[in-house]
Protein backbone atom coordinates (compact mmCIF):
# COMPACT_ATOMS: atom_id res chain seq x y z
CA UNK A 1 0.00 0.00 0.00
CA UNK A 2 1.61 3.22 -1.15
CA UNK A 3 1.60 6.52 1.72
CA UNK A 4 1.71 9.77 1.58
CA UNK A 5 3.76 11.91 3.84
CA UNK A 6 0.95 14.35 3.99
CA UNK A 7 -0.27 17.63 2.70
CA UNK A 8 1.27 19.34 -0.08
CA UNK A 9 -0.96 22.42 -0.55
CA UNK A 10 -3.82 23.72 0.21
CA UNK A 11 -5.55 26.03 -2.50
CA UNK A 12 -8.70 28.37 -1.89
CA UNK A 13 -10.61 30.90 -3.76
CA UNK A 14 -10.13 34.45 -2.30
CA UNK A 15 -11.19 37.82 -2.86
CA UNK A 16 -9.44 41.70 -3.62
CA UNK A 17 -5.42 40.23 -4.34
CA UNK A 18 -4.05 43.14 -1.86
CA UNK A 19 -6.60 41.96 1.08
CA UNK A 20 -5.40 38.67 0.16
CA UNK A 21 -1.64 39.46 0.25
CA UNK A 22 -1.74 41.96 3.41
CA UNK A 23 -3.58 38.76 5.64
CA UNK A 24 -0.98 36.09 4.33
CA UNK A 25 2.11 38.20 4.69
CA UNK A 26 0.91 41.08 6.53
CA UNK A 27 -1.04 39.89 9.22
CA UNK A 28 0.43 36.06 9.72
CA UNK A 29 3.69 36.93 8.47
CA UNK A 30 4.03 33.73 5.73
CA UNK A 31 6.53 34.72 2.57
CA UNK A 32 4.75 35.34 -0.40
CA UNK A 33 6.78 32.79 -2.78
CA UNK A 34 5.59 32.92 -5.77
CA UNK A 35 3.44 35.47 -7.93
CA UNK A 36 2.44 33.83 -10.92
CA UNK A 37 -1.16 33.23 -12.74
CA UNK A 38 -4.29 30.78 -12.90
CA UNK A 39 -2.61 28.87 -16.13
CA UNK A 40 -6.93 27.75 -16.80
CA UNK A 41 -7.47 31.45 -16.50
CA UNK A 42 -4.73 33.46 -16.87
CA UNK A 43 -6.47 36.79 -16.06
CA UNK A 44 -5.87 35.94 -12.84
CA UNK A 45 -3.11 35.74 -9.91
CA UNK A 46 -2.44 32.43 -8.67
CA UNK A 47 -0.42 33.52 -5.30
CA UNK A 48 1.49 31.26 -3.09
CA UNK A 49 2.56 31.63 0.65
CA UNK A 50 5.07 29.40 2.63
CA UNK A 51 7.73 29.51 4.75
CA UNK A 52 10.88 31.08 3.77
CA UNK A 53 11.67 28.42 1.18
CA UNK A 54 8.31 27.32 -0.16
CA UNK A 55 8.43 23.85 1.28
CA UNK A 56 6.27 21.64 0.78
CA UNK A 57 3.41 21.58 3.45
CA UNK A 58 3.67 24.95 3.64
CA UNK A 59 2.09 26.18 0.93
CA UNK A 60 -1.08 27.77 1.30
CA UNK A 61 -2.42 29.05 -2.64
CA UNK A 62 -4.98 31.38 -3.85
CA UNK A 63 -7.11 32.27 -7.06
CA UNK A 64 -8.07 35.99 -5.69
CA UNK A 65 -11.22 37.29 -7.56
CA UNK A 66 -11.98 41.24 -6.50
CA UNK A 67 -15.76 41.45 -6.71
CA UNK A 68 -16.39 37.31 -6.83
CA UNK A 69 -19.23 35.93 -4.89
CA UNK A 70 -19.30 34.34 -1.42
CA UNK A 71 -19.05 30.75 -1.29
CA UNK A 72 -20.78 28.20 1.08
CA UNK A 73 -18.88 26.22 3.27
CA UNK A 74 -20.06 22.76 2.95
CA UNK A 75 -19.18 18.93 2.50
CA UNK A 76 -17.11 18.23 -0.44
CA UNK A 77 -14.80 20.81 0.82
CA UNK A 78 -11.74 21.44 3.34
CA UNK A 79 -13.59 22.97 6.65
CA UNK A 80 -10.93 24.30 8.12
CA UNK A 81 -7.03 24.93 7.10
CA UNK A 82 -4.86 24.56 10.28
CA UNK A 83 -1.57 25.55 10.86
CA UNK A 84 1.58 25.00 13.22
CA UNK A 85 3.09 27.59 15.58
CA UNK A 86 5.89 26.88 17.97
CA UNK A 87 5.42 25.65 21.52
CA UNK A 88 4.95 29.16 23.75
CA UNK A 89 4.09 31.34 20.88
CA UNK A 90 0.04 31.16 21.18
CA UNK A 91 0.10 34.18 23.43
CA UNK A 92 1.72 36.30 20.85
CA UNK A 93 -0.70 35.12 18.41
CA UNK A 94 -3.47 35.81 19.93
CA UNK A 95 -2.70 39.47 21.06
CA UNK A 96 -1.25 40.06 16.80
CA UNK A 97 -5.06 39.14 16.06
CA UNK A 98 -6.37 41.17 19.01
CA UNK A 99 -4.06 44.35 17.25
CA UNK A 100 -5.73 43.68 13.89
CA UNK A 101 -9.10 43.31 15.34
CA UNK A 102 -9.74 39.76 14.19
CA UNK A 103 -12.22 38.06 16.26
CA UNK A 104 -11.14 33.97 17.63
CA UNK A 105 -12.54 31.57 19.49
CA UNK A 106 -9.95 29.37 21.77
CA UNK A 107 -11.33 25.33 21.37
CA UNK A 108 -9.82 21.74 22.49
CA UNK A 109 -9.61 18.89 20.89
CA UNK A 110 -8.03 15.34 20.78
CA UNK A 111 -5.84 16.74 23.74
CA UNK A 112 -4.94 19.73 21.83
CA UNK A 113 -5.70 23.71 22.39
CA UNK A 114 -6.88 25.39 18.92
CA UNK A 115 -7.26 29.03 18.20
CA UNK A 116 -9.47 29.68 15.12
CA UNK A 117 -9.97 32.39 13.19
CA UNK A 118 -11.46 33.58 9.65
CA UNK A 119 -9.25 35.24 7.18
CA UNK A 120 -10.56 38.48 5.21
CA UNK A 121 -12.03 36.24 2.96
CA UNK A 122 -14.26 34.19 5.53
CA UNK A 123 -11.43 31.45 4.81
CA UNK A 124 -11.88 28.95 8.31
CA UNK A 125 -8.00 28.81 9.79
CA UNK A 126 -6.62 27.69 13.48
CA UNK A 127 -3.50 27.73 15.00
CA UNK A 128 -1.87 24.78 17.33
CA UNK A 129 1.32 24.52 19.17
CA UNK A 130 3.53 21.74 18.21
CA UNK A 131 6.66 20.08 18.48
CA UNK A 132 6.57 19.20 15.09
CA UNK A 133 7.82 20.63 12.32
CA UNK A 134 11.37 22.71 11.84
CA UNK A 135 11.51 26.86 12.68
CA UNK A 136 10.10 28.83 9.75
CA UNK A 137 13.87 31.43 9.24
CA UNK A 138 11.11 34.27 7.49
CA UNK A 139 10.84 37.64 9.31
CA UNK A 140 7.72 39.85 8.42
CA UNK A 141 6.99 42.75 10.86
CA UNK A 142 6.81 41.53 14.25
CA UNK A 143 6.91 37.61 13.51
CA UNK A 144 10.12 36.18 13.61
CA UNK A 145 11.14 32.94 13.21
CA UNK A 146 10.90 32.08 17.20
CA UNK A 147 7.22 32.19 16.53
CA UNK A 148 6.67 32.10 12.67
CA UNK A 149 4.25 29.54 11.17
CA UNK A 150 6.19 26.50 10.58
CA UNK A 151 3.79 25.11 8.11
CA UNK A 152 0.40 22.99 7.82
CA UNK A 153 -0.42 20.84 10.85
CA UNK A 154 -3.51 19.40 8.99
CA UNK A 155 -7.35 20.16 7.94
CA UNK A 156 -11.01 19.43 8.75
CA UNK A 157 -12.71 17.72 5.98
CA UNK A 158 -16.14 18.07 5.66
CA UNK A 159 -17.47 14.89 3.37
CA UNK A 160 -20.60 13.88 1.83
CA UNK A 161 -19.98 10.72 3.08
CA UNK A 162 -17.50 10.56 5.50
CA UNK A 163 -17.66 7.25 5.76
CA UNK A 164 -16.11 6.99 2.32
CA UNK A 165 -13.78 9.94 2.82
CA UNK A 166 -12.24 7.81 5.75
CA UNK A 167 -11.84 4.62 3.37
CA UNK A 168 -9.80 7.12 0.71
CA UNK A 169 -7.48 8.40 3.47
CA UNK A 170 -6.97 5.02 4.98
CA UNK A 171 -6.73 2.46 1.93
CA UNK A 172 -5.59 4.82 -0.76
CA UNK A 173 -3.45 7.58 0.66
CA UNK A 174 -2.30 5.02 3.35
CA UNK A 175 -2.81 7.49 6.74
CA UNK A 176 -3.24 5.73 9.26
CA UNK A 177 -6.38 6.00 12.14
CA UNK A 178 -5.76 7.40 15.70
CA UNK A 179 -8.80 8.17 17.63
CA UNK A 180 -12.45 9.25 17.79
CA UNK A 181 -13.89 12.38 19.87
CA UNK A 182 -17.48 13.49 19.57
CA UNK A 183 -17.87 14.80 16.10
CA UNK A 184 -14.41 14.01 14.79
CA UNK A 185 -11.91 10.82 13.20
CA UNK A 186 -8.27 11.73 13.33
CA UNK A 187 -6.26 10.12 10.50
CA UNK A 188 -2.37 10.97 10.76
CA UNK A 189 0.14 10.14 8.06
CA UNK A 190 4.00 9.80 8.42
CA UNK A 191 5.15 13.70 7.94
CA UNK A 192 5.92 15.98 10.30
CA UNK A 193 4.12 18.64 8.79
CA UNK A 194 0.64 19.09 7.32
CA UNK A 195 0.73 15.41 8.41
CA UNK A 196 -2.89 15.37 10.96
CA UNK A 197 -6.16 15.23 9.39
CA UNK A 198 -9.88 15.49 11.20
CA UNK A 199 -12.99 14.22 9.61
CA UNK A 200 -16.61 15.36 10.29
CA UNK A 201 -18.26 12.00 11.50
CA UNK A 202 -21.92 13.67 10.21
CA UNK A 203 -22.25 13.87 6.12
CA UNK A 204 -22.64 17.26 5.05
CA UNK A 205 -24.66 19.30 1.98
CA UNK A 206 -22.55 19.44 -0.76
CA UNK A 207 -21.25 23.41 -0.37
CA UNK A 208 -20.96 25.79 -3.05
CA UNK A 209 -17.08 26.94 -4.86
CA UNK A 210 -16.87 30.72 -4.18
CA UNK A 211 -14.85 33.06 -2.06
CA UNK A 212 -13.57 32.07 1.18
CA UNK A 213 -13.78 28.18 0.37
CA UNK A 214 -11.09 25.70 -0.41
CA UNK A 215 -11.10 24.80 -4.21
CA UNK A 216 -8.82 21.61 -3.40
CA UNK A 217 -6.30 19.78 -1.52
CA UNK A 218 -2.85 18.05 -2.84
CA UNK A 219 -1.05 15.83 -1.07
CA UNK A 220 2.76 14.95 -1.41
CA UNK A 221 4.44 12.53 -4.02
CA UNK A 222 8.34 12.02 -3.52
CA UNK A 223 8.68 13.07 -7.68
CA UNK A 224 7.74 12.19 -11.25
CA UNK A 225 7.93 8.31 -10.99
CA UNK A 226 6.15 8.31 -7.66
CA UNK A 227 3.21 10.40 -8.89
CA UNK A 228 3.03 7.76 -11.82
CA UNK A 229 2.68 4.96 -9.16
CA UNK A 230 -0.07 7.09 -7.32
CA UNK A 231 -1.62 7.73 -11.02
CA UNK A 232 -1.66 4.00 -11.10
CA UNK A 233 -2.81 3.32 -7.98
CA UNK A 234 -6.07 5.45 -7.54
CA UNK A 235 -7.38 4.26 -10.65
CA UNK A 236 -6.80 0.60 -9.48
CA UNK A 237 -8.80 1.78 -6.36
CA UNK A 238 -11.98 2.46 -8.78
CA UNK A 239 -11.05 6.73 -9.19
CA UNK A 240 -11.29 8.41 -11.95
CA UNK A 241 -7.68 10.56 -11.92
CA UNK A 242 -6.64 12.98 -14.20
CA UNK A 243 -2.93 12.83 -16.79
CA UNK A 244 0.29 14.83 -15.31
CA UNK A 245 -0.72 18.55 -15.54
CA UNK A 246 2.47 20.48 -15.71
CA UNK A 247 2.51 23.52 -12.78
CA UNK A 248 5.92 24.17 -13.63
CA UNK A 249 6.43 24.08 -9.49
CA UNK A 250 5.50 20.69 -9.84
CA UNK A 251 3.19 18.26 -11.10
CA UNK A 252 -0.42 17.57 -10.40
CA UNK A 253 -3.03 14.52 -11.28
CA UNK A 254 -6.29 15.22 -9.94
CA UNK A 255 -9.59 12.82 -8.48
CA UNK A 256 -12.66 13.37 -6.42
CA UNK A 257 -12.59 10.93 -3.79
CA UNK A 258 -16.10 9.39 -2.84
CA UNK A 259 -17.55 12.09 -0.49
CA UNK A 260 -16.75 14.93 -3.27
CA UNK A 261 -13.41 16.54 -1.97
CA UNK A 262 -11.36 17.29 -4.80
CA UNK A 263 -8.27 15.34 -3.95
CA UNK A 264 -4.22 16.62 -5.89
CA UNK A 265 -1.25 14.14 -6.09
CA UNK A 266 1.55 17.06 -6.38
CA UNK A 267 5.30 16.27 -6.81
CA UNK A 268 7.93 18.17 -4.11
CA UNK A 269 9.98 18.71 -7.14
CA UNK A 270 10.93 21.10 -8.80
CA UNK A 271 10.32 23.74 -6.35
CA UNK A 272 9.53 27.51 -6.29
CA UNK A 273 13.15 28.74 -6.70
CA UNK A 274 13.52 26.81 -10.57
CA UNK A 275 12.58 30.15 -12.19
CA UNK A 276 14.14 32.65 -9.74
CA UNK A 277 16.63 32.80 -6.78
CA UNK A 278 15.49 31.40 -3.17
CA UNK A 279 16.30 35.67 -2.32
CA UNK A 280 14.21 36.92 -4.83
CA UNK A 281 11.12 34.40 -4.40
CA UNK A 282 7.40 35.85 -4.92
CA UNK A 283 9.04 39.18 -6.16
CA UNK A 284 8.31 39.16 -9.52
CA UNK A 285 5.18 38.11 -11.89
CA UNK A 286 6.29 34.55 -13.54
CA UNK A 287 4.71 33.34 -16.27
CA UNK A 288 4.70 30.08 -17.67
CA UNK A 289 6.27 30.23 -21.87
CA UNK A 290 3.07 29.69 -23.80
CA UNK A 291 1.53 32.89 -21.44
CA UNK A 292 5.30 34.97 -21.99
CA UNK A 293 3.86 36.52 -24.94
CA UNK A 294 1.18 38.05 -22.90
CA UNK A 295 3.00 39.90 -20.05
CA UNK A 296 2.15 43.04 -21.23
CA UNK A 297 -1.13 42.83 -21.62
CA UNK A 298 -1.13 40.60 -18.18
CA UNK A 299 0.45 43.60 -16.85
CA UNK A 300 -1.84 45.92 -17.41
CA UNK A 301 -5.10 43.78 -16.12
CA UNK A 302 -4.04 41.82 -13.09
CA UNK A 303 -3.88 44.51 -10.05
CA UNK A 304 -1.03 45.66 -9.00
CA UNK A 305 0.03 43.93 -5.38
CA UNK A 306 2.66 44.28 -2.95
CA UNK A 307 4.03 42.55 0.23
CA UNK A 308 3.66 45.33 2.81
CA UNK A 309 4.54 45.83 6.56
CA UNK A 310 1.58 45.86 8.50
CA UNK A 311 3.57 46.90 11.87
CA UNK A 312 4.75 49.44 11.35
Amino acid sequence: MKKTAGIHHITAIVGHPQENVDFYAGVLGLRLVKKTINFDDPGTYHLYFGNDGGKPGTIITFFPWAGAYQGKMGGGQVGVTTYIIPVGSMDFWEKRLEGFNIQFNKSERFGESYLEFADVHGLQLELVEREEGEQNNWTNGDVTPEVAIKGFGGAILLSTNPEKTQETLETVMGLEKLAEEKDLIRFKSYGDIGNVIDVKRAPIGRGEMGVGTVHHIAWRAEDDEDQLDWQNYVSENGYGVTAVQDRNYFNAIYFREHGEILFEIATDPPGFAHDESYETMGQALKLPLQYEQYREQLNKTLIPIEVRNLDK
